[in-house]
């Protein structure tokens, strides 16, 4: 956690260009609205629908009603569109293939490659998604002679929807094939149909509805059922006529689930039915036309090109989405048994060895510097809450320019051992290595000037200390205004971080930040490390690595608890959040050359800046993933399973928070804002980070974002009860 900001010392930086703010500002929301628009194209190109045998049951007991006694003895070929309507039959020992729910990667090419073999047109029924999902499959159909019927873009049963409906499914699989192939087909077999026999009212009003837009409408004289699978030869057998001779119209299907049976009888029945003196045709031969497959016209081609085109990098863009979301959900899975397993050990062997560590404890008095600009409203309950510490203490005030009153404010309260000092406005930095070169004592607290310690906090705080390898410490800050909602999520956010990755990173030595609002220094350490930098906007995670690559260790104090006021609104808590990410990219960078460093500088190198860029930015940044895949999933796919797996992440992120509350001694009651806390706050944390990374990316030096405090921070008393304010 970071300590309070203070504005920039001299004049303001100069505003960002106008290509830097849209950057940072358009760039996020077109990145967002790109893989929205992605995942909604493949979601409607790619979703699974039912096959033909799947809507039997539903066509099965259907009146006839309605339907003309010419239709339903006729031929299984209609053309609706002429008064009466117009039926075709295959002419005797002629046999028309057909095939469903196509072009499959894996089948089309097997079956085409039969028919090819033995010179055998084949008539395929394609759906728009399968065309738009693999444009070649259809291209070779076309290039190897066969016939292209349109089979609608999804599959649906066409009897149940309007005619508005009925008019997409179609518009959409027109553009299909004119993307994959330039072409257009006035061929339609209409999905779940069998027989002119099957035929009911509402079916008939679709087929002359079709009819009158220039449709032939194919349907079928023997379904082989190959999609049950009854073997290739019950599937052979299927196909032949049942009166010899005649001529026929065969249903087989080249998607939809394994077809390696459908190829094996193929195998069989094309050179039977040569043998028995069959021939083989088209539709089209059928109705006496020369083709029922033209070609598109410019516009149309272009139009699909760019739909095809979409649902080509929908389905890479979704295909490398997935596999970045079994990455980053197993680093989150990582990162929760990594640091659970730390965590506890953590707990374990603080509680085995003495609090003040291997050497004699630090019985003398110590500096507190606190930093201030403008903290009027708070000055005095941070001072009074140090005055009251068990330890001896000398409190330094370092005023940053005020021009609220905090330095008067803070005299006025005469307390005994307070320092203030006034100084011009030059940031957080300058006041820190003010107060630091003003302390009397070689060991300097430091915290924020709207935070508020505990009675023990500074011992606590600087009992490591008795081990002379300790450079810094960092307490463990609360959130003291967890009132609202907003102040629940982050009270949860701090026990967690506190809890579970300071335990992790204390166990690992690679401590990344001592916390701007509750650390120790030692002033010796401080001076090796090159003091206090304003090169970052994180100058506590900017001199914490300083410290570490200087060789000096940094440990975690549990017990040192500080009461913090965390922001009151999501437009404080963004400009906090921003800036803390940002300066973490900064300090990261700065001290990158650690990677190659040796001996402890080495260790913090390659065991904490990975941990910090693997945890705190890339899988933060990947981890909207797992929401955006979850709509996903609830809209185009198992709702139910996805739903499940969701709550399981959630069940993961409750056990992880029910321990770190565990080892706080908190009570449980505010996880049940958990949830929301993973449906709202995390969005804003992961907008905030994905524009801290484009803004460092356009190389902009982020000035100070100042947060607007109302000093109601309020202590729990121990044992439970009402909060106390100090």
């Amino acid at each position: 956690m970071r300590g309070r900001p203070h504005p920039p010392a001299g004049p303001p930086p100069a505003a960002p260009g106008s290509r830097r703010r849209w950057f940072r500002t358009v760039v996020p929301l077109v990145l967002l609205a790109f893989v929205v628009s992605v995942l909604a194209v493949e979601g409607y190109t790619s979703r699974g629908f039912a096959g033909d045998h799947e809507g039997r049951g539903e066509r099965a007991g259907r009146s006839g009603a309605g339907v003309p006694q010419e239709i339903t003895e006729g031929g299984p070929v209609v053309d609706a569109g002429h008064d009466p309507p117009r039926t075709y039959r295959a002419p005797a020992r002629t046999v028309v293939l057909t095939f469903d729910d196509g072009p499959d990667p894996a089948w089309t090419p097997r079956i085409r490659a039969v028919l090819d073999r033995h010179d055998v047109p084949g008539t395929f029924f394609v759906t728009g998604r399968q065309t738009a999902r693999h444009p070649d499959l259809v291209r070779d159909l076309i290039r190897s002679g066969h016939e292209i019927g349109v089979h609608t873009f999804s599959h649906p049963d066409l009897a149940t929807q309007s005619e508005d409906a009925v008019d997409r499914e179609l518009a959409f699989t027109q553009l299909a094939l004119a993307g994959a192939a330039g072409v257009h087909s006035s061929l339609v077999r209409m999905p779940y149909s069998s027989t002119t026999g099957a035929l009911d009212g509402p079916s008939w009003a679709v087929a002359r509805h079709l009819g009158e837009k220039g449709y032939v409408l194919a349907f079928v004289d023997q379904d082989t059922r190959d999609w049950s699978r009854p073997g290739a030869r019950a599937i052979a057998d299927a196909a032949v006529p049942k009166v010899p001779g005649r001529g026929t119209i065969v249903l087989l299907h080249d998607s939809g689930g394994d077809r390696s049976q459908t190829v094996r009888a193929l195998q069989t029945l094309v050179p039977r039915l040569k043998a028995d003196g069959y021939r083989f045709s088209t539709v089209a031969e059928l109705v006496g036309a020369e083709r029922l497959t033209g070609g598109a016209g410019t516009a149309e081609r272009w139009q699909g090109w760019v739909f095809v085109t979409a649902v080509t990098v929908s389905g890479t863009t979704v295909s490398v989405l997935g596999a970045l979301l079994l990455v980053v959900g197993g680093l989150v899975l990582a990162r929760c048994v990594l640091m659970l397993g730390l965590a506890h050990r953590h707990a374990r062997l603080a509680r085995r060895r003495p609090c003040a560590g291997p050497g004699p404890p630090v019985p003398g008095p110590v500096s507190v510097v606190v930093p201030a600009y403008n903290e009027v409203v708070c000055i005095g309950k941070t001072l009074r809450s140090l005055a009251a510490s068990d330890h001896p203490v000398e409190i330094v005030v370092v005023d940053d320019g005020s021009d609220d009153g905090t330095a008067d404010a803070a005299e006025a309260l005469g307390l005994p051992g307070v320092t203030v000092v006034r100084t011009p406005n030059r940031g957080k930095a300058a006041a820190l290595n003010t107060g630091v070169l003003r302390a009397s004592h070689d060991i300097v607290v430091m915290l924020d000037a709207d935070t508020v310690f505990e009675p023990s906090t500074v011992r606590r705080l600087v009992e490591p200390f008795a081990d002379p390898s300790v450079g810094a410490t960092a307490g463990n800050a609360k959130v003291g205004n967890r009132h609202g909602m907003l102040g629940r999520w982050q009270h949860i956010e701090y026990v967690m971080g506190f809890n579970l990755d300071r335990r992790m990173y204390d166990l690992l030595r690679c401590m990344p930040t001592v916390p701007g609002a509750v650390g120790a220094f030692r002033v010796t350490a401080l001076r090796r490390a090159g003091m206090l930098s304003g090169d970052t906007l994180a100058e506590d995670t900017d001199l914490t690595m300083a410290l570490h690559r200087a060789g000096w260790e940094v440990h975690y104090a549990e017990h040192a608890v500080a009461w913090t006021e965390a922001p009151g609104s999501l437009r404080q808590l963004w400009r906090q959040r921003y800036r803390w990410s940002y300066g973490t990219m900064q300090a990261a960078w700065k001290h990158r050359h650690a990677l190659v460093e040796r001996g402890h500088a080495g260790r913090f190198g390659r065991f904490g800046l990975p941990l910090l860029a693997v945890f705190q930015i890339l899988t933060p940044l990947l981890a909207p993933l797992i929401d955006l895949l979850t709509l996903y999933g609830l809209v185009f796919g198992n709702a139910a399973l996805t739903l499940l797996a969701w709550c399981g992440v959630l069940a993961v992120q409750g056990v992880c928070a029910a321990y770190a509350f565990r080892l706080d001694g908190e009570p449980l009651r505010p996880l049940w804002a958990l949830p929301l806390q993973q449906v709202v706050y995390r969005q804003v944390m992961y907008l905030v980070l994905v524009q801290a990374c484009l803004t460092a990316l356009s190389g902009y030096r982020l000035p100070w974002q100042r947060l607007k405090r109302k000093g109601n921070v309020v202590v729990p008393p121990k044992g439970g009860g009402l909060p106390y304010e100090v």
